[in-house]
Protein backbone atom coordinates (compact mmCIF):
# COMPACT_ATOMS: atom_id res chain seq x y z
CA UNK A 1 0.00 0.00 0.00
CA UNK A 2 2.79 2.34 0.89
CA UNK A 3 3.94 1.76 -3.09
CA UNK A 4 1.40 3.13 -4.14
CA UNK A 5 1.03 6.11 -2.08
CA UNK A 6 4.11 7.03 -3.80
CA UNK A 7 3.68 6.18 -7.22
CA UNK A 8 0.93 8.54 -6.79
CA UNK A 9 3.00 10.66 -5.19
CA UNK A 10 5.81 10.68 -7.93
CA UNK A 11 2.99 11.29 -10.31
CA UNK A 12 1.01 14.17 -8.97
CA UNK A 13 4.47 15.96 -8.31
CA UNK A 14 6.31 15.35 -11.75
CA UNK A 15 3.42 14.16 -13.49
CA UNK A 16 5.03 11.71 -15.36
CA UNK A 17 5.67 8.07 -14.32
CA UNK A 18 8.92 6.13 -14.94
CA UNK A 19 7.52 3.53 -13.16
CA UNK A 20 5.83 0.06 -14.55
CA UNK A 21 2.23 -0.31 -14.70
CA UNK A 22 0.61 -1.02 -10.93
CA UNK A 23 -1.61 -3.46 -13.52
CA UNK A 24 -1.07 -4.93 -16.30
CA UNK A 25 -3.61 -4.70 -19.43
CA UNK A 26 -4.68 -8.19 -18.96
CA UNK A 27 -4.76 -7.79 -15.67
CA UNK A 28 -7.13 -4.72 -15.29
CA UNK A 29 -9.37 -5.91 -18.49
CA UNK A 30 -10.30 -8.96 -16.18
CA UNK A 31 -11.19 -7.06 -13.30
CA UNK A 32 -13.12 -5.14 -15.97
CA UNK A 33 -15.05 -8.65 -16.94
CA UNK A 34 -15.44 -9.95 -13.70
CA UNK A 35 -16.93 -6.47 -12.00
CA UNK A 36 -19.34 -5.96 -14.98
CA UNK A 37 -20.52 -9.49 -14.86
CA UNK A 38 -21.01 -8.94 -10.71
CA UNK A 39 -22.97 -5.40 -11.52
CA UNK A 40 -25.19 -7.31 -14.26
CA UNK A 41 -25.94 -10.42 -12.23
CA UNK A 42 -26.65 -7.93 -9.07
CA UNK A 43 -28.89 -5.55 -11.54
CA UNK A 44 -30.90 -8.95 -12.83
CA UNK A 45 -32.17 -9.94 -9.57
CA UNK A 46 -33.91 -7.19 -8.84
CA UNK A 47 -35.61 -6.45 -12.85
CA UNK A 48 -35.94 -10.79 -12.97
CA UNK A 49 -38.66 -10.67 -9.56
CA UNK A 50 -39.97 -7.50 -10.92
CA UNK A 51 -40.60 -9.07 -14.12
CA UNK A 52 -41.98 -12.35 -12.93
CA UNK A 53 -44.52 -10.49 -10.71
CA UNK A 54 -45.68 -8.01 -13.93
CA UNK A 55 -46.27 -11.58 -16.22
CA UNK A 56 -48.18 -13.09 -12.78
CA UNK A 57 -50.21 -10.50 -13.15
CA UNK A 58 -50.35 -9.67 -17.08
CA UNK A 59 -49.36 -12.07 -19.75
CA UNK A 60 -48.39 -9.47 -22.05
CA UNK A 61 -45.75 -8.07 -20.33
CA UNK A 62 -43.74 -11.26 -20.81
CA UNK A 63 -41.85 -9.48 -23.95
CA UNK A 64 -40.95 -6.54 -22.29
CA UNK A 65 -39.86 -7.94 -19.19
CA UNK A 66 -37.69 -10.71 -21.03
CA UNK A 67 -36.39 -7.33 -22.79
CA UNK A 68 -35.30 -5.76 -19.52
CA UNK A 69 -33.97 -8.87 -18.02
CA UNK A 70 -31.15 -9.30 -20.46
CA UNK A 71 -30.22 -5.60 -20.81
CA UNK A 72 -27.83 -5.97 -18.04
CA UNK A 73 -25.97 -8.09 -20.05
CA UNK A 74 -24.62 -6.06 -22.65
CA UNK A 75 -22.53 -4.69 -19.39
CA UNK A 76 -20.69 -8.18 -19.74
CA UNK A 77 -20.42 -8.06 -23.54
CA UNK A 78 -19.23 -4.72 -23.48
CA UNK A 79 -16.62 -5.67 -21.17
CA UNK A 80 -15.81 -8.71 -23.37
CA UNK A 81 -15.24 -6.47 -26.34
CA UNK A 82 -13.10 -4.08 -24.22
CA UNK A 83 -10.83 -7.19 -23.21
CA UNK A 84 -10.51 -7.90 -27.53
CA UNK A 85 -9.46 -4.34 -27.71
CA UNK A 86 -6.81 -4.47 -25.27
Amino acid sequence: MMELALAMETVLQNGDVTEAPFLEPEAAAAIAVGLSALAAGYAERGIGAAAIGAIAEDDDLFVPGLIMTVLPETLVIFAIVVVFLV
